[in-house]
């Protein structure tokens, strides 16, 4: 039985914009009503629309947990907010929606939303008229219990269901609803981007890998990829919107392309190399690759492409072969140090960052002594470093010899020990020299100086007079296992 919304909304009968796909299956908290679609009323028009919406609820809160792909789809859902006339409110007190966009990757994730969400509960109980939604992984893989669990929530919808908010506030009466099929790419909606300058792309949904320990194919399901003539598009309009870094997105770009039909079938570095000849475009990145598809020509675009950053993301989770085997990754120690090796070949100066999870269960002390030779080996500019939680769903939480956390707590001390120190002796080669950054904003621990990022993916803190979106060069003086300094070379405003 579904809780009826106190609000009736008979009095404004809005309608949905066009780019919110009709005749969409939607589900209760039980997840077996009918469809409740809008399709037989017609579709106003946005700015019908958006004059209706502000006649109600007038402002949105977005909570964003997780990946990068979060970050895109939280851009998305704002864009697709203020096309239907509400304003952004700096805090959730403030807000008559307040939407959380949840992650389910770690655990730790978990627990802070779970916190957050106790302030919304108190504050709906404050002003009932307050709409709570939860989207994104973590609401995909509790969808059967989410409103069970917290039945102070409004709407929850997974991350192919994105568009499905739009349809579920224009309704006549707001009833408890979840979204949970996917039904397209969040890069259909419109954004609002955090900085004009830079850019998130999604060129592909999904995962088609069965990694033990990743619950993403089950919350974001079978790779889809973008029609890369539809994805040109868009980067083309980013630049003549004032774009000039973009980052391409998927859980695993390597293989893009593969799904499509034959005739419109590219391969990711074909793609790179269509997007680094869009006038405007300056920097391109992309995240995250696999290792078992880092082929060759994809790094040569590194060597190749003027636009393409000289940073590569490759996550290796262990060094032991026999942990990732155990982990479904489907590639091998000596297999991954030969695509270091090609790296460092074509693109010497290349920074390399990665992903490593500490204590997979039955990881002994030489499985971890491996990652360590790894580290050491490879010398990482950086790296995401976890320790193993068990999610739900997954092969690994039901595995055996599960590691204790005061095991997995000592590994990872040691583990952050080396990573840091390797990535501040990477750091030490930018002492002296003159790098690119692209200026994001003050810096985070002096207002005073600027802060920008180096096509290396290094955060740079510098002394300087240049503004938001502009290209610099900077005399690099020092450097730490995460950040350089330095100030701006006068007269050296990139166009």
């Amino acid at each position: 039985m579904m809780r009826p919304f106190k609000r009736s909304r008979n009095d404004c009968r809005r309608m949905i914009p066009m780019w919110v796909s009709l005749g969409s299956k939607q589900c209760s908290r039980a997840s077996r009503l009918p469809w409740k679609g809008l399709a037989s009323r017609g579709e106003p028009g946005l700015q019908s629309v958006a004059l209706e919406a502000r006649t109600l609820l007038k402002t949105y809160h977005v909570t964003t947990f997780g990946c990068q792909m979060n970050e895109h789809d939280s851009e998305r859902m704002k864009g697709m907010l203020e096309s239907l006339g509400y304003e952004e409110a700096q805090g959730r007190a403030d807000a008559d929606l307040i939407l959380f966009n949840t992650c389910s990757i770690r655990e730790s994730a978990d627990n802070r939303f779970v916190a957050h969400l106790g302030e919304a509960k108190r504050l709906k109980s404050e002003d009932p008229e307050r709409v709570v939604g939860v989207g994104g992984c973590w609401a995909q893989s509790v969808k059967d219990e989410v409103f069970e669990r917290f039945p102070f929530v409004d709407v929850a919808f997974g991350p192919g269901q994105i568009h499905m908010l739009a349809e579920f506030l224009t309704q006549d009466s707001l009833t408890a609803q979840g979204y949970f099929d996917f039904e397209d790419f969040s890069g259909h909606l419109p954004a609002k981007r955090e900085r004009e300058f830079q850019g998130w792309v999604q060129i592909s949904v999904g995962c088609n890998c069965v990694c033990a320990y990743c619950i993403v194919p089950q919350t974001r399901g079978r790779e889809v990829s973008r029609d890369p003539g539809e994805l040109l598009l868009e980067i083309q309009a980013l630049a003549a919107d004032g774009v000039r870094e973009v980052t391409l997105l998927g859980q695993n770009v390597n293989s893009y392309g593969r799904d499509l039909p034959k005739d419109d079938r590219v391969t990711f570095a074909e793609l790179l190399g269509r997007v680094d000849a869009i006038e405007g475009i300056d920097r391109i990145r992309y995240t995250s690759p696999h290792p078992k598809d880092m082929r060759e020509d994809v790094i040569r675009a590194h060597a190749e492409l003027s636009a393409l950053c000289p940073h590569i993301h490759l996550p290796l989770q262990s060094g032991s072969s026999r942990m990732l085997k155990a982990m479904r990754r489907t590639y091998n120690r000596e297999r991954y140090l030969d695509r270091v090796a090609q790296i460092r070949e074509h693109v010497p100066d290349c920074a390399l960052t990665t992903d490593i999870i500490v204590g997979f269960p039955g990881e002994t002390e030489e499985d971890f002594a491996e990652t360590l030779e790894v580290v050491e080996a490879v010398g990482y500019d950086g790296a995401f470093t976890f320790i193993f939680s068990p999610r739900r769903g997954t092969v690994a939480a039901d595995m055996p010899n599960q590691l204790s956390h005061p095991v997995k707590r000592e590994r990872m001390e040691r583990l952050v020990e080396v990573v840091q120190r390797r990535a501040r002796e990477r750091g030490q080669r930018f002492v002296g020299r003159t790098v690119e950054v692209l200026v994001e904003g003050p810096s985070r621990t002096d207002p005073s100086r600027l802060r920008g990022r180096s096509g290396h993916n290094k955060t740079v803190n510098f002394d300087g007079t240049a503004g938001q979106g502009e290209i610099v060069e900077v005399e690099i003086t020092s450097a730490t296992s995460t950040t350089l300094a330095g100030h701006e070379k006068l007269l050296s405003r990139v166009p």
